[in-house]
């Protein structure tokens, strides 16, 4: 009697397998997703993320009428020290704070080439938060180690050379900070 109820008991147990769960973002042999963003430049052309595949890149969303414009100076120097290195400075102008970049794309271009010099590669006016944020912010504040909305103009995403967010910088930042230049020119270090 015995026999017949183990027997029943062992044939009417389920044997559950685990299944194999799908590929984490970041999965070996994945493409980061950072780079299947598309953006505008400033001068209006289409250009993939995937263009700077094994960069390293400072992501800054920017103004021409806030107390930190300044910071345009840096950035552009920052830029020009390490481009050579494999660093790439992206700005994306954005009015979300105050309208403090009211001007069109043309006129922020004039503004930055004129009193910056900037050389570094902009972007045409996105929106970083709310409900018209671009994808790329929106990818940006959730991957960041320290996640979150941007807080302000001239916020700072600095990512690797394969595609992942590794840290943010406030606003009040400066981009000679020693901190994060010294953030830079370890990933620099690391070839792709």
């Amino acid at each position: 009697m015995l026999t017949l109820i183990l027997t029943t008991i062992f044939m009417s147990t389920t044997i559950v397998t685990p299944t194999p769960s799908a590929p984490k973002a970041g999965a070996v042999g994945e493409e980061p997703k950072l780079y299947s963003f598309s953006v505008k430049t400033i001068d209006g052309e289409d250009r993939s993320l995937s263009a700077y595949k094994g960069k390293v890149l400072l992501i800054v969303n920017v103004a021409s009428k806030c107390g930190y414009t300044r910071q345009y100076e840096g950035l552009e120097k920052l830029y020009e020290q390490y481009k050579d290195q494999g660093l790439m400075v992206l700005g994306f102008p954005a009015n979300n704070f105050l309208w403090q970049e009211p001007g069109s794309d043309a006129e922020i271009k004039e503004f930055c080439s004129a009193t910056y010099g900037v050389s570094f590669d902009m972007f045409s006016k996105i929106s970083v938060k709310g409900s018209d944020q671009h994808p790329l912010y929106a990818y940006l504040t959730e991957e960041s180690p320290e996640k979150g909305s941007v807080k302000w103009n001239f916020q700072k995403y600095l990512v690797d050379r394969t595609g992942r967010v590794v840290a943010k910088y406030a606003p009040a930042t400066e981009p000679l900070d020693k901190e994060l230049v010294q953030k830079v020119e370890v990933l620099l270090s690391k070839k792709p």
